[in-house]
């Protein structure tokens, strides 16, 4: 049998398949491979990111993950997550982000896209005891599966603040929502005004929110343009809470036309051994005018004096070792 073919059956079997590439690379794209929207996190000494396999609304029905000891090795991780887990998710299977609570790893994502009230889908919440999954549906339902403040429940992203509450900042169609989760991620916790979602939408805001803080400050990353042209990019802001208000502070990410195209929905890790930041990133290849032609790539990410993101150089060459061991 051939490793495609094995890797097909083992797939066809519902297994958890984990494959290494064949030998340490560095440069960009990281891995091989269609994938979009990755979500990078640090889990069990290990670099772990969880994309989009990028392909057609109705193939999207999966997600694979990939883990890295160093930024260079990575391992593939196939089908963590399958709607045939998923009762309710039927297509457009996207923009995971997953979090670690007490001996669960919850994924989050979005199904279906969904574009009025009418139609069933949403953000979801799949649970698993590792990283690698297999994932099965927490809840049985979308935990948002409504439009609020005009936001689309897409693109969930999920950040825990350093006392220990859980926000869900998610939405697509220009507007975005921070909200509460409650312990178990089974309902989300009105704020004490009694509302559940607050809007926090910066000015040239689109999609694909990323939150993290430094500093004593909360940095709002997100993309603005067209997810599909190539004037896809990422800009941020800085506040004083995790609910803002955020002023837009300037483009971070965004194409060379001697690079890649189309570079966004990004995420944000940092090395706690070498302190480094990185940013993690989709773009589309030069000689690629599909739009789901799209891949994973990582670039560093460095810090004025005064706390400013600098403008990301995004290169071919990618990043070096950065062993977390």
């Amino acid at each position: 049998m051939s490793r495609r073919d094995f890797v097909h059956y083992t797939t066809l079997a519902g297994l958890s398949l984990a494959l290494p590439f064949p030998a340490p690379h560095e440069g960009n794209p990281v891995f091989d491979g269609w994938y979009a929207d990755p979500e990078a996190r640090i889990f069990e000494n290990e670099y772990w990111i969880f994309p989009t396999y990028s392909a057609p609304y109705n193939d999207q029905l999966f997600f694979d993950a990939f883990s890295s000891p160093d930024l260079v090795t990575w391992t593939k991780h196939a089908r963590i997550l399958d709607v045939e887990h998923v009762t309710w998710a039927k297509r457009a299977v996207w923009a995971p982000s997953i979090v670690k609570k007490g001996d669960w790893y919850y994924l989050f994502f979005a199904a279906n896209d969904i574009q009025n009230d009418e139609q069933l889908g949403g953000i979801g919440i799949a649970r698993a005891k590792h990283p690698a999954g297999p994932f099965e549906d927490h809840l049985g339902k979308p935990l948002v599966d409504k439009f609020h403040n005009g936001a689309q429940p897409i693109d969930p992203f999920v950040f825990a603040d350093s006392d220990g509450t859980h926000y869900l900042i998610y939405g697509g169609w220009r507007h975005c929502n921070i909200t509460k989760l409650n312990a178990d991620f089974t309902a989300l916790v009105p704020f004490a005004d009694g509302t559940t979602f607050k809007e926090i939408t910066p000015s040239g805001y689109v999609e694909g929110s990323w939150m993290f803080k430094k500093d004593g400050k909360y940095y709002f990353m997100w993309s603005e343009g067209g997810w599909t042209g190539p004037n896809y990019a990422v800009a941020y802001a800085i506040g004083n809470s995790p609910l803002g208000p955020f002023e837009r502070a300037g483009k971070v990410l965004q194409q060379d036309p001697l690079v890649a195209t189309g570079a966004g929905h990004h995420s944000v890790i940092q090395s706690p051994r070498s302190g480094k930041w990185y940013i993690v990133y989709h773009r589309r290849p030069l000689d690629q005018r599909d739009r789901n032609a799209r891949v994973v790539c990582i670039d560093e990410m460095r810090f004025g004096p005064n706390g400013a993101i600098e403008p990301v150089v995004i290169t071919k060459a990618g990043v070096g070792r950065d062993p977390l061991k």
